[in-house]
């Protein structure tokens, strides 16, 4: 595993990065309503990149290997689409949930970030899920400091959220992040504590829980892309960009319109 320990200069421009990531989907929030279509959300997402933030959409042609190249600039996956659901003409309704994923390339440095939306009055159980793996994720972060391992991360998501009733998806992970978009380590978001990679000040990654209202498994459609439920259930992620500073941790992909951590992860340790 071949992990890139980041420089000043590059923690610098990462935070510059992320800052900018978190900064589309406060731009975006106020058109996430009833009624728009995810393929207007992407258009106004990439507008605002290219020509107000002088940024380049990561994953707008990205092919990674077996891939064919993603066609958008966001990620917009609706209730049971787990991740990167295809922005087009699915017009939102009353009461779905909806994760915006965004990455951004600033001065060759990706920031990376999603948040989940409410269209209208979300269902109880929606809300929940939603509420439930925001905390799982904070979770995961409040365990990140130099000599924590990233199995210390994994069993504080998955025992939050398996506790609350919920099931987290196995097939995707968090990723180191930098110059590339994916990066060592994974970051897994379940796991035994103590166990995995020994964390280093200098790391970056992103922390980003898929959890599902029922069961964990999923399929891909023959979009090549968008990720489903198995069982249909809801869906819901939230993903942040974490710097491992020499005291614990710093969020990069926060900004003025960014939810407020958890009572019970409030505790941020800054460079």
């Amino acid at each position: 595993m071949n992990v890139v320990l980041k420089s000043q200069n590059d923690v610098e421009k990462m935070r510059v990065a992320g800052r900018l990531a978190s900064e589309v989907l406060d731009f975006i929030t106020p058109y996430v309503k009833v009624g728009v279509t995810t393929g207007k959300l992407n258009k106004l997402c990439h507008d605002y990149m290219v020509n107000v933030q002088g940024t380049v959409p990561a994953t707008l042609g990205y092919a990674p290997s077996g891939h064919r190249p993603y066609p958008a600039s966001i990620c917009t996956s609706v209730n049971h689409q787990v991740c990167h659901g295809i922005p087009g003409d699915k017009v939102l309704k009353h009461g779905d949930v909806i994760n915006i994923d965004v990455t951004v390339i600033k001065d060759g440095y990706h920031g990376d970030t999603s948040r989940m939306f409410y269209i209208g009055e979300p269902s109880i159980q929606a809300k929940r899920l939603c509420e439930t793996t925001y905390e799982a994720m904070w979770r995961g972060i409040r365990k990140v400091k130099p000599g924590a391992t990233i199995g210390d991360i994994g069993h504080a998501i998955q025992a939050f959220a398996e506790g609350s009733g919920f099931s987290i998806v196995r097939e995707f992970c968090g990723h180191g992040i930098g110059r590339r978009f994916h990066e060592d380590p994974q970051i897994l978001h379940y796991g035994k504590a103590g166990q995995g990679m020994t964390l280093q000040a200098g790391m970056i990654f992103t922390v980003e829980p898929m959890i599902n209202a029922g069961k964990k498994d999923i399929r891909m459609l023959g979009d090549g892309w968008t990720v489903v439920t198995a069982d249909h259930s809801l869906s819901a992620q939230w993903e942040h960009t974490v710097l491992v500073t020499e005291e614990g941790y710093e969020v990069l992909t926060l900004s003025t319109g960014s939810p407020a951590a958890p009572v019970l992860a409030a505790a941020t340790t800054h460079a």
